[in-house]
């Protein structure tokens, strides 16, 4: 127990009570350091009881205090005029507050100026000697209260801002049921120690407050984007699709070109919009004969296509790549389930990373995440296509949605997705969409009556929308808040 409690115990015992504000002023300590010693106290039983009491009183402000250490504006004026006088221009440079103490000193009669001499008025001394009762007044206030003066002089002390009100918070301290001048501090923790020498069965011990709340726990915290995408995700397991696997991001040129009936010499597969891998360079493992189908859908057509009517290199099939868009694992899976015995409809969907050699601005990234999704069935047309989608997007509260004729190298027909914008008050591209064509599902070995609806969509711009997010390099990459990814709210979409 400190010093100061055991001080205030003593005084407890010897008076009955103790009013914390005086007793600090008559011990000549500060009332906060009281006020922790009581509270201390308190938190020990009933050893005390204390009530708190508001408290008003009058104080010096900082002006006020140094008239107490310089005097009034009106002394300091009077003392600065010598006997033979002053002219008013120096003593205005030379006094602090001159402008105020000068009128003051003149109301009083202390000083007079004449203005008959040459070189301008000049300041003389009235009196002899001066009382400066306004600093007097205020030395009462400070040691004996407010009462020490008259109400004029209160009210003119207020208007010149020498005096203020403060509230104060103070205690009166009386004894409780079990009063002891002699505290020792409770114990929180049972030690070795204890057990061993026996002392705890007498230590007393802090009751355990079971209801208080613990320690918060170290946790990680979910990036916006994993909030979004936790949101699609429940969409399409809501509609009844499974999701594909997509843990490679380096995919052969093979599987993310040529088996989407994409050509060898589209732009795409130029080094400004793609990137390839050095090491390793290529990839071998194709099921062989279904490239061999491939290759001759490209070069020479079938199926009732025409082809590209180029020569295919298996050398441009092999070039291992970043995967640009995860419909290189659409290929995978569609191939897979090809080679059933017997074929079942499906519904997949997809969302993971793809890059693209781009350049970085406010709306684009070089790697980014892709959201896809495709049904796989007999018969279906671009009605059922329409209709999917138009099911998908009213699940994220948009139902306002427009299609455009669009080209994809691997569907026909291709519609690009729009949907009106509230907030901008326009219609804005949400995705793309399309039939997988039948150059690319049928080397695969699907019946001829079996179609492939799908379509896709970023992830990052609905993350944008939905967290007001301008600037998609403060949603992703080394400059992002991490603030901003602790307190950003769960995402919920509106349906």
């Amino acid at each position: 127990m400190s010093g100061l409690a055991e001080i205030l115990l003593q005084e407890i015992e010897k008076n009955g009570s103790i009013q914390s504000l005086e007793f600090s002023e008559r011990q000549g300590l500060n009332h906060q350091n009281i006020v922790g010693a009581i509270k201390s106290l308190g938190s020990l039983g009933s050893i005390i009881k204390f009530e708190e009491v508001q408290n008003t009183r009058w104080v010096l402000t900082e002006e006020g205090n140094s008239f107490l250490q310089n005097g009034s504006h009106e002394a300091r004026v009077f003392y600065a005029v010598p006997k033979e006088g002053i002219a008013q221009s120096q003593l205005m440079a030379n006094v602090p507050n001159a402008k105020v103490g000068f009128s003051k000193a003149m109301s009083a009669g202390w000083i007079k100026v004449d203005k008959s001499q040459e070189g301008g008025p000049r300041v003389l001394r009235q009196v002899e000697n001066i009382d400066d009762s306004v600093k007097e007044c205020l030395d009462k206030i400070s040691r004996l209260g407010i009462n020490a003066v008259t109400d004029s002089q209160t009210n003119d002390y207020k208007k010149r801002k020498l005096i203020a009100q403060v509230k104060e918070t103070s205690y009166i301290v009386t004894k409780g049921e079990n009063f002891t001048t002699t505290v020792s501090k409770a114990q929180i923790d049972l030690t070795p120690e204890m057990i061993s020498s026996g002392s705890w069965k007498t230590t007393e011990f802090k009751p355990y407050n079971f209801k208080a709340l613990g320690v918060p726990a170290t946790r990680g915290h979910l990036h916006p984007l994993l909030k979004v995408r936790e949101q699609f995700r429940q969409i399409f397991l809501e509609m009844g699709f499974t999701e594909m696997p997509t843990n490679n991001y380096v995919e052969s040129s093979f599987w993310n070109f040529d088996a989407l009936f994409q050509p060898q010499q589209h732009p795409a597969r130029d080094a400004h919009d793609t990137f390839f891998l050095l090491e390793p360079a290529t990839a071998s493992a194709f099921p062989m004969e279904y490239l061999e189908r491939v290759k001759d859908t490209h070069t020479n057509g079938g199926y009732g296509s025409q082809g590209y009517k180029y020569d295919w290199k298996v050398e441009e099939a092999e070039k291992n790549i970043l995967r640009t868009h995860t419909t290189a694992v659409s290929a995978r899976m569609l191939y897979k389930l090809a080679q059933e015995k017997e074929f079942k409809p499906i519904k997949y969907f997809s969302i993971d990373r793809v890059f693209r050699n781009e350049n970085l601005d406010a709306t684009h990234l070089a790697e980014f995440q892709q959201i896809e999704g495709l049904v796989a069935d007999r018969g279906l047309s671009l009605g059922d296509l329409m209709g999917t989608i138009n099911q998908f997007f009213s699940k994220l509260g948009i139902t306002k949605l427009r299609f455009k004729p669009a080209y994809n190298p691997y569907t026909e027909p291709s519609m690009e997705i729009f949907s009106y914008h509230e907030g901008l008050k326009k219609w804005v591209e949400v995705g793309n969409s399309g039939v997988f064509r039948p150059e690319m599902l049928l080397p695969m070995g699907f019946p001829n009556d079996v179609s492939v609806i799908a379509w896709g969509l970023s992830l990052e711009r609905p993350t944008m929308i939905k967290y007001k997010v301008d600037n998609i390099r403060d949603l992703v990459g080394p400059k992002v808040n991490l603030k901003m990814v602790y307190d950003n709210p769960l995402c919920r979409l509106e349906k």
